[in-house]
């Protein structure tokens, strides 16, 4: 539910995701052949324990909510990864595994997603979910954080910035947004409703998912495919098949709220701030006032669809741990010059 499955599903290749769901699933179509032991291989799921070090259950004071967390990594500052909408905190895994080394991971499953289970989890509205965050952080960290980097994917760039916005994060020194301009999402929403549609809805196996994730859908990298779309999915016992777990048709009524205002809102908040963009055309008024005014650093990131993090990880990574760097950003905040060491260049 982003703004970018419109030109993903156009731009992914292998034919018409539709027709691909048509020839795949239709009753009556022609069995296809068994698939060999190799083409089963090739979009068999992986797990998560190669990315990441950990998987927590974080659960928040006073409410039956509790938030499913992937950590990684030990040293120097947390980058706290916010995914996109019907996304997972897996999709930051294979980022996460580059990252690693120099920096504490933690991606979270936002509410409705993944393994997380909330007492509403169809209530996506912003202000539910920058809430939930909070929540989230305050419970692992207490009233002293470490160094914090947020970085927000799409819905979770928007999340991320209102996090931001609201100054109730101690410690916070970054933030990164992926691929998401105010202008462009707002746009886009008139034709979520068909772009979630026309998404293949049903698969007979997790394999057939992640194979139609990086041939019709959002995806271009197999490996990430095999290890965040998994979370994604759930199984209908009462169609045989698996379906997504996020029903993104139903929250419509949240969508504009995600989006509305977030391009003053991003250059209003007082940290560090860096933009991730997956194509040259999406800046907005705002932001090209903003940029040119040196507000805050943009980055188009060539050769990927709208998920940079998970199309090209390495380079992904780079760019984070670049930021980082550039700031002087350490464990517990910005180094003294003259002691930095570990983050310097």
């Amino acid at each position: 539910m982003e703004p970018a499955p419109l030109s993903s599903l156009q731009e992914e290749g292998e034919g018409d995701p539709a027709g691909e769901d048509s020839s795949a699933f239709s009753p009556a179509a022609v069995p296809p052949r068994p698939a060999t032991h190799h083409s089963l291989q090739k979009y068999a799921p992986l797990d998560w324990s190669a990315y990441f070090d950990e998987e927590r259950r974080v659960a928040i004071p006073g409410t039956d909510d509790v938030f499913n967390v992937y950590t990684a990594g030990s040293e120097g500052p947390v980058v706290f990864c916010l995914h996109g909408g019907g996304y997972s905190g897996l999709s930051f895994a294979l980022a996460a595994r580059q990252m690693k080394e120099k920096a504490r991971v933690v991606a979270m499953d936002l509410r409705g997603h993944g393994k997380s289970t909330t007492s509403n989890d169809l209530d996506l509205s912003i202000e539910t979910l920058t809430n939930d965050v909070i929540a989230v952080i305050r419970a692992m960290y207490g009233d002293s954080p470490p160094a914090i980097i947020l970085v927000g994917h799409s819905m979770g760039g928007s999340v991320a910035v209102h996090v931001a916005a609201r100054r109730e994060i101690r410690n916070l020194h970054g933030l990164v947004v992926i691929d998401v301009v105010e202008g462009t999402a707002m746009a886009s929403l008139v034709h979520m409703q068909k772009i979630l549609s026309n998404r293949a809805q049903h698969f007979p196996s997790i394999e057939k998912a992640i194979e139609w994730s990086v041939k019709g859908g959002p995806l271009r990298n197999i490996e990430s495919a095999r290890v965040s779309i998994p979370s994604t999915l759930k199984y209908d016992e009462s169609r045989e098949c698996y379906t997504y777990r996020t029903p993104l048709e139903q929250t419509e009524k949240y969508w504009k709220g995600w989006y509305e205002g977030l391009s003053d809102k991003f250059l209003s908040c007082p940290v560090q701030k860096i933009l991730l963009l997956a194509g040259t055309d999406r800046l907005d008024r705002a932001l090209t006032i903003g940029q040119m005014q040196g507000k805050f650093q943009m980055v188009v990131v060539r050769h990927t669809g709208h998920a940079i993090q998970e199309d090209v990880p390495e380079e992904f990574a780079s760019h984070i741990l670049n930021f980082i760097s550039r700031n002087k950003i350490g464990p517990n905040g910005v180094e003294i010059p003259g002691l930095i060491k570990k983050w310097g260049h």
